[in-house]
């Protein structure tokens, strides 16, 4: 277990203390730093620490959940400040404003913007560095600074070609004035960007050494489990602690408002006392919650949707003559099952408390718990570590609030692990969702009208209200009000249908429901204008180069036209968080098994900083797509969820999972974000593609649902 306790003060601290010995940090002149602002985030000295060895550490600012960022982010630096990037070390910074996510203004890792916001800054930041360096360099010399240049960690006098390691220049470069304007190298002279590079996480997390939130320990801790009331809303009547206390190594039992915690000298332990307990819950009277009421709910709220986009005059045009086509589509509530467990450490004294653990969201724990906790935020030390998957579900605060509670009940430090099951149940799902179209065509085949209803659940009227405008949660609609095709007449409709079954950011969140149902019915148009669906769709996307180029390079890859005799072939296209995507899906079916040959997929990101990286997002997104398409349901009954564990709501197996390959397009548009644009476009190519293998329309998903299994 690995014991995670510096913030970032300390590490300044401790940089101060060291230097001159064994670490070094950039640091302003007094004066200078003095002058500058408390949170200064182009301060370097927050950024990267060079070693006398020549070391260079450098600090990532988001969380690593799986999508590389650790090796991502030090490539942008190290490629400006010329380093050798066998001497470059990653690190995961600390919880602090200067390492704010600048498109969302706090320290947070959602959406695809770890690559986007830090882009140009952490380039910035690295050509800084370089240049105090080279500075520190000329004077050393007492040549021109124009004679100077860094290559490969290393500053060469060109005349006489002299060098220096960075490791001896630091001291000197720490003590130069901050250059206020840089140039970034032109992307013609970039020697890491766009190269394949080993990432840097992976030797930590094979080799045991990666900290991970459920390694953290901290001295005289207990650690306890949960058993939160089944029925969301539902709140803790009362609990006799006594039997699980009688289980030797059981410390404590501790209520909470909706929970009761049992705390131990080990997980197992505690687990064995959880399940002595039987807790009385109170929760609402009258009929419970299930699926097929709220789906009816959903479906029935589409009659009244409001209006979230209108293009031309799609009613009346609707409303008149030419070939119709409609359809209704649904899927269901999906849980996030990540691989580590949920879980979060926490150590409350009267005074302070310190905050450990996987989260995406380690800018926002103090607020979040200071009502709790009864302290102000700047008394809240929050450590975020390795997260083993992500996907929204560590944009919540449940555990580390009770964890906190824990704490600060048992006067002791608590870490907190939730079994699979309470995962699976108390989770914040990815919302059910139900769509109605309608589409007109003219006597070209062309599309006159088309209409879209969306029904499900907000994610931002819980979490950020003040983003709901008029009714329409931007979440619920995108994928939709965003589609790149001309459409002259063309509107979505959106109704706001809130349960108590909390609806959470799931990977890829209101674009993975909202692709399914669009380039379905893209694909229903397409064949009842008698057309080849990837000309259908050129002919919509002529003034979107990029997407057409997308869509022809995905058809070359794909053979698509020309698969062998038996298989089939289904597209679908995306354009979500700055990138445009699509997948073709090949297969074959019989019996209602289903043998997935291949599935080509391809992005274009604009700008790719790591090919190897892109391309194992995009693959982990197809896979996390197709588990969720062929298998993901969350069912409800009485108001519980009736699922808890893997045997009934699997995962893909290795033996299930299909060749996969991935097309790059470098576009030299701005960077566009990956670490979920491969997942909406999976779920409709691959109905798609049993629609063309068997003449079945499937409007809802999962296929397990309609007997489909894969071979």
């Amino acid at each position: 277990m690995q014991e995670i306790t510096m913030d970032r003060r300390s590490f300044l601290r401790a940089g101060s203390v060291l230097a001159g010995s064994l670490v070094l940090g950039f640091k302003l002149p007094t004066a200078l730093a003095q002058a500058a602002p408390a949170q200064d985030p182009d301060n370097v000295n927050a950024w990267l620490r060079i070693a006398p060895d020549g070391t260079v550490t450098i600090m990532v600012p988001s969380a690593e959940i799986g999508q590389g960022v650790y090796t991502s982010a030090p490539m942008l630096v190290a490629e400006e400040l010329e380093c050798d990037w066998k001497q470059v070390r990653a690190e995961l910074a600390p919880t602090d404003p200067v390492y704010a996510n600048r498109m969302f203004k706090v320290q947070a890792t959602a959406s695809s913007t770890s690559a986007r916001w830090s882009f140009e800054p952490l380039r910035r930041i690295g050509a800084v560095a370089r240049i105090m360096l080279i500075d520190a360099a000329a004077r050393t010399w007492n040549v021109p600074l124009a004679e100077c240049h860094a290559q490969l960690g290393k500053v060469v006098h060109s005349p006489t070609g002299r060098a220096l390691g960075y490791g001896e220049l630091a001291p000197k470069a720490a003590q130069l004035p901050r250059p206020t304007e840089v140039k970034l190298k032109d992307p013609a002279q970039w020697t890491l960007i766009g190269k394949p590079v080993a990432r840097l996480d992976i030797p930590l997390k094979t080799n045991g050494s990666a900290g991970f939130g459920v390694d953290v320990r901290v001295p005289g801790m207990l650690i306890g489990t949960v058993a939160s009331c089944p029925v969301r809303g539902g709140k803790l009547k009362r609990v006799n602690g006594k039997p699980a206390l009688a289980v030797r190594g059981v410390k404590r039992v501790v209520p909470l408002e909706s929970a009761v915690v049992v705390l131990a000298d080990s997980y197992w332990t505690a687990k064995q006392g959880l399940t002595r307990l039987k807790p009385e819950w109170q929760t609402q009277t009258g009929s419970m919650l299930d699926s097929k009421t709220l789906m009816a709910g959903f479906k029935n709220a589409l009659a009244d949707a409001a209006v979230a986009k209108r293009v031309g005059a799609p009613e009346t045009i609707l409303s008149g003559s030419g070939t119709r086509v409609e359809a209704d589509y649904e899927v269901p509530y999906l849980a996030h099952a990540t691989m580590e467990p949920i879980n979060a450490t926490a150590d409350v004294r009267s005074d302070r408390a310190e905050i450990w653990g996987p989260t995406q969201v380690c800018g926002e724990i103090a607020h979040k718990l200071a009502p709790y906790l009864g302290l102000p935020e700047e008394r809240i030390v929050v450590h975020s570590t390795f997260a083993g998957g992500g996907f929204g579900r560590r944009e919540e605060f449940d555990v580390f609030i009770q964890a906190a509670l824990a704490s600060k009940a048992a006067q002791r430090p608590v870490k907190l692990i939730w079994s699979r099951e309470e995962d699976i149940q108390q989770d914040f799902y990815r919302p059910a969702a139900a769509a109605r179209f309608a589409a007109v065509l003219d006597e070209r085949g062309h599309i006159a009208a088309l209409e879209t209803r969306l029904a499900c659940s907000s994610i931002y009227i819980r979490n950020f209200p003040a983003r709901v405008k008029d009714g329409i949660d931007p979440k619920s609609v995108e994928g939709t009000v965003d589609v790149p095709y001309a459409l002259p007449n063309f509107a979505v409709r959106y109704a706001m249908v809130n349960t108590s079954v909390p609806a959470g950011f799931w990977r890829g969140v209101g674009y993975t429901q909202n692709c399914f149902f669009f380039e379905s019915f893209v694909d229903e148009i397409a064949h009842k204008a008698g057309q080849d669906p990837v000309a259908f769709r050129q002919s919509l996307l002529k003034d979107k180069p990029r997407h057409a180029e997308l869509l022809s390079r995905l058809a070359r890859r794909s053979r698509w036209g020309n698969v062998p005799a038996g298989h089939h072939v289904g597209v679908a296209l995306s354009e979500a968080w700055g990138s445009i995507s699509g997948a073709v899906v090949e297969l074959s079916v019989k019996d209602k098994r289903i043998t997935i040959h291949r599935i080509v997929c391809a992005v274009d990101c604009g700008t790719v900083i790591n090919p190897a990286t892109v391309e194992r997002q995009m693959e982990g997104a197809t896979i996390w797509a197709l588990t969720a398409s062929m298998f993901g349901e969350i069912t409800i009954d009485q108001g519980r969820i009736l699922q808890s564990n893997f045997h009934d709501y699997p995962m893909l197996h290795l033996a299930q999972t299909p060749p996969i390959e991935c097309e790059l397009i470098e576009s030299g548009a701005k960077i566009g974000g990956v670490g979920e644009s491969g997942v909406p476009p999976l779920a409709p190519a691959l109905c798609n593609a049993l629609f063309a293998a068997t003449g079945e329309r499937l409007r809802s998903l999962p296929l397990a649902r309609h007997g489909y299994v894969l071979a």
